[in-house]
């Protein structure tokens, strides 16, 4: 029982402790923080199992010029609730970008909206 013990079963727990604690630091740990203002044009709930906004914002950096399109992860459902009634117009979305997030069950991208304001 103690060799189950020491070459089992605390490997297994020391991989689960590691991996929780490398989970915790690329979801709370900023890799960049920003801005970005255009036209919010889409945002989804998407998911199997693992529900989240998924988004797309339409930038345009000269008129006549094709429009850039930025695509977002919102986690805070009263964010999304913004974000969709100032859909189709001019917003600025406040973002962190998270990198090496292992799953899409945190989201399908690394910029997570942390907040939106109406520009007029």
């Amino acid at each position: 029982m103690k060799i189950m013990i020491r070459f089992v079963l605390l490997p297994a727990l020391l991989i689960v402790a590691l991996g929780m604690g490398y989970l915790w630091v690329v979801l709370n740990w900023n890799y960049s923080t920003g801005e970005r203002a255009g036209w919010a044009q889409k945002l989804s709930n998407k998911g199997w199992v693992c529900k989240t906004w998924e988004g797309e914002l339409s930038m345009v950096a000269m008129p006549g010029a094709m429009p850039e399109k930025f695509l977002f992860t919102v986690r805070d459902d009263a964010v999304a609730d913004k974000i969709n009634r100032a859909m189709g117009k001019r917003v600025a979305l406040s973002y962190e970008q998270h990198i090496g997030i292992p799953t899409t069950c945190f989201g399908n991208t690394q910029y997570f909206v942390t907040a939106v304001q109406v520009v007029e």
